[in-house]
């Protein structure tokens, strides 16, 4: 397994942005990643995970290596009848697994239909839509350390979940590069079916997991731009959580921002409706613009430097801030640095 030098990773983000890694290599087993790993030490390069770029924002260069995580393979452990455990290699796509869970009648995360990216990408992020978490249903995490090319497991507590956040985003976390994720799912969990949108949108009175399943198809392709088509990442922000006090003084002040109660003591408002409030929807700057569909996702449309998507967000977030009082904080991971400049 050889590595490439300045290689183009434009095809490689859901931004179409233009950047450069300093060493590339596409990795398909663990001997590979060991390999490679060592390769990167020997030569004193910092190392860094990539699955599909459907959650990050590239800039100019990325220095030391990018390694494509492709490593494929679905290994089911144990299936009573009821319980189903099954380790995914991390280079697998999450919704085609997804759907592969949904057909097998494996159920739990049905509602996590079509979100772009890996398996592997699943858990740093700890994805989650129309009322599910992917945490919900992980109960472990085999990676590698990047600095000493050991194999670890953590378990589903070790990964320290939250709302989009776990230890692989941490200081800690960082070296470790995920391999594999083991998941139980159930072929007899209940139906979740209470996120208004996805009610809305169920037509059965008694649906089913496959009906969940279409149902969130239908509704992300009708509200979020697909990124094979439109240059993208989804969520652009996160829902901000605030503390219970300060929740009420804005229900006073704003009373038809939406705002959801939390398994915290925080409640988390709504980011889509503060930014449409602010009539940011189908604005444009340098390229970029704020999706006419969703007011939640920038789309790139001739830009390729990451200085024209992260400058109409800064924007954006100053809006909110200004208004609201609340600071917006990005969803997807900035990586690399920039020569500065629009291109």
């Amino acid at each position: 397994m050889v590595a490439e030098a300045s290689f183009s990773l434009s095809c490689f983000n859901t931004l179409r942005l233009t950047s450069t890694a300093q060493w590339f290599a596409r990795v398909e087993s663990l001997a590979d990643l060991q390999n490679l790993l060592q390769w990167a030490r020997a030569r004193n390069l910092p190392v860094l995970p990539l699955g599909e770029g459907s959650n990050v924002v590239l800039q100019a260069h990325l220095p030391g290596l990018v390694l494509k995580v492709a490593i494929k393979g679905i290994l089911l452990q144990r299936d009573d009848g009821g319980q189903v455990r099954l380790r995914v290699a991390a280079g697998e796509n999450w919704h085609e697994f997804v759907a592969w869970c949904t057909e097998q009648g494996c159920y739990g995360l049905e509602n996590l239909a079509l979100i772009p990216g890996s398996v592997g990408a699943a858990p740093v992020q700890n994805i989650g839509a129309y009322g599910v978490e992917v945490a919900d249903w992980i109960v472990g995490v085999e990676a590698i350390d990047a600095h000493t090319s050991e194999v670890v497991y953590l378990t589903a507590q070790e990964c320290q979940f939250s709302y989009r956040w776990s230890v692989f985003k941490d200081k800690q976390g960082r070296s470790l590069i995920i391999t594999a994720v083991d998941f139980q799912l159930n072929r007899n969990a209940p139906v979740e079916a209470s996120y208004p949108t996805l009610t809305a949108a169920l037509t059965a009175t008694d649906p089913s997991h496959q009906d969940v399943f279409n149902a969130v198809i239908k509704v992300r392709s009708d509200r979020l731009p697909n990124p094979a088509k439109t240059a993208n990442v989804g969520s652009f922000f996160k829902n901000p959580l605030v503390a219970k006090n300060v929740a009420k003084k804005l229900h006073l002040q704003f009373p038809q921002l939406p705002q959801y109660e939390t398994d915290s003591a925080l409640v988390k408002l709504s980011a889509g409706w503060m930014i449409e409030d602010l009539g940011w929807r189908g604005k444009a700057r340098d390229g970029v613009a704020v999706s006419e569909a969703h007011s939640l996702v920038l789309v790139n449309r001739t830009a390729t430097s990451s200085v024209a998507v992260l400058g109409l967000a800064a924007e954006i977030q100053q809006s909110v801030l200004k208004k609201f009082g609340v600071e917006l904080v990005l969803e997807p991971e900035i990586l690399g640095v920039n020569d500065g400049g629009l291109k």
